[in-house]
């Protein structure tokens, strides 16, 4: 058997000192998306985790601290509610290791996703283009489209539909909603039957090249390895020494531009490679989604073998490395402000009334062992099923907030709740056999812009 190991790794927290990125426009996203006070920042996710522990264990207000009580009493909240470990912020912090994956000696075939279980089958179609709805003032239509809630509600359902699923065109003579590729790019990604992809946008990291060295001849001659960039970051990639060669490639990776970003946010436009590479990649069996803050350096074939067809299953992704609850996701989203809090408890919120309910680690009928995925690595099978799910994980971060963690375990439940005789097969991994798969940077640090004025 094959053995991969790396060296021992940081997690990503200890990387960044404030845990706030900035984006191109050197504002960060909460800025970006408004609602969010810096300076009131810490007094208002301390008032909303009491309020949640609060109502978690039934508690009377008044027997709670106010905002500006001690660290012991608000780790004494944290301890109550069902949290392990400190918060975030202490002077000890864990270590995330890599731990060993047995893959095959060598994977030089290919197996059809139908060859490796009786898959629930179904008809996907995809929204193309719409008229502009009436209420709406401008004549530009969003990347997504115009869904109403009643065709969110039954774009839940496995079976034959056509759904929206980005790339919804304006109505004739209106511009284009982003994320256009040349046509020869799109040539080449329609004949590619495995994929692996990456972007970066607006900068946000340096180019990782997948470790060439491990990968098999039969993975270099038929496998896309595709790193989507745009202008920005492609002028500043090759000013590092990694300009494209006369076609296209950096190392192993196909590097192509999108032109017309579809969302300022940077972080929002990375969802569309991230979560819909089926409709990138139309005749692909398979794909891998990998970070741009993390390095390839096992044979993507072995992943596809270990990870789906040995497990059988259609959708692979990791569990996160710390956090197994939403809540606790909810928490430390609000205390590192990775994004409007309002935006935050409205999705929260939303997604309570909906049916959402706290991990239990104890249920016997728990359908996940973390409801926390981390989200960096994601392996598929282009099935109807886990094409669906990506879907609707894209849907739910296109209409609430870009943090996908928070809205995994929604959709993924909901799916589930809604088909109980089609069954989803997800295999949620270990994190330490994640970072076995791919090596762990820091993003680049951008700098803000400097201020003028007082």
């Amino acid at each position: 058997m094959a053995v991969y190991k790396l060296n021992v790794e940081l997690p990503p927290e200890r990387r960044s000192t404030f845990g706030v990125g900035f984006n191109s426009s050197g504002r960060t996203e909460q800025q970006q998306a408004g609602n969010f006070d810096m300076q009131d920042s810490r007094k208002v996710t301390m008032e909303m985790e009491i309020s949640l522990v609060h109502e978690e264990i039934g508690g009377n207000s008044s027997s709670f601290p106010s905002s500006n009580s001690s660290n012991e009493i608000e780790l004494q909240n944290f301890s109550r509610a069902g949290f392990v470990g400190k918060p975030p912020g202490g002077k000890h912090r864990k270590q995330y290791l890599p731990c060993p994956v047995e893959f095959a000696e060598a994977v030089d075939y290919f197996m059809e996703p139908d060859l490796v279980r009786n898959f629930t089958q179904f008809s996907l179609g995809y929204v193309n283009s719409e008229e502009r709805p009436p209420a709406m003032n401008s004549s530009r239509s969003g990347f997504r489209g115009h869904q109403t809630m009643e065709q969110r509600e039954n774009s839940f359902y496995a079976s034959n539909q056509t759904l929206h699923c980005g790339f919804v065109k304006g109505p004739p003579g209106s511009p284009s909603t982003g994320f256009d590729l040349d046509d020869n790019d799109k040539a080449y990604m329609r004949k590619c039957i495995v994929a692996v992809s990456s972007c970066i946008f607006g900068s946000s990291d340096f180019l990782r090249r997948p470790a060439s060295k491990n990968m098999s001849e039969f993975a270099k001659e038929n496998v896309c390895f595709v790193m989507f960039v745009d202008d920005q970051t492609l002028e500043k990639i090759s000013s590092e020494g990694n300009k494209p060669d006369d076609r296209g490639y950096v190392g192993l990776w196909k590097v192509v531009v999108v032109k017309n970003l579809p969302y300022s946010d940077m972080r929002r436009t990375g969802k569309v490679p991230k979560f819909l590479s089926h409709r990138l990649f139309p005749s692909s069996c398979y794909s891998i989604w990998v970070d741009s803050k993390l390095r390839l350096v096992v044979d993507p074939m072995h992943i596809i073998e270990h990870f789906l067809w040995r497990n059988k299953s259609e959708f692979a992704i990791s569990k996160h490395y710390d956090r197994q609850c939403v809540w606790e996701e909810v928490l430390q989203n609000k205390r590192l402000n990775k994004y409007s809090h309002r935006e935050i408890d409205r999705q929260f919120y939303f997604y309570r009334s909906d049916g959402l309910t706290k991990f239990d680690t104890l249920g016997p009928n728990t359908p996940l062992p973390s409801y926390v995925p981390e989200g960096s690595f994601i392996i598929r099978a282009h099935t109807p099923m886990s094409n669906l799910f990506s879907c609707l994980w894209f849907n739910e971060v296109e209409r609430f907030t870009s943090r996908d963690q928070l809205s995994f375990a929604y959709t993924y439940l909901k799916l589930r709740r809604s088909n109980p005789d089609k069954p989803f097969y997800l295999n949620m991994f270990e994190d330490c056999e994640r970072r076995t798969l791919a090596k762990l940077f820091g993003h680049r640090v951008l700098q803000p812009p400097p201020t003028t004025g007082p």
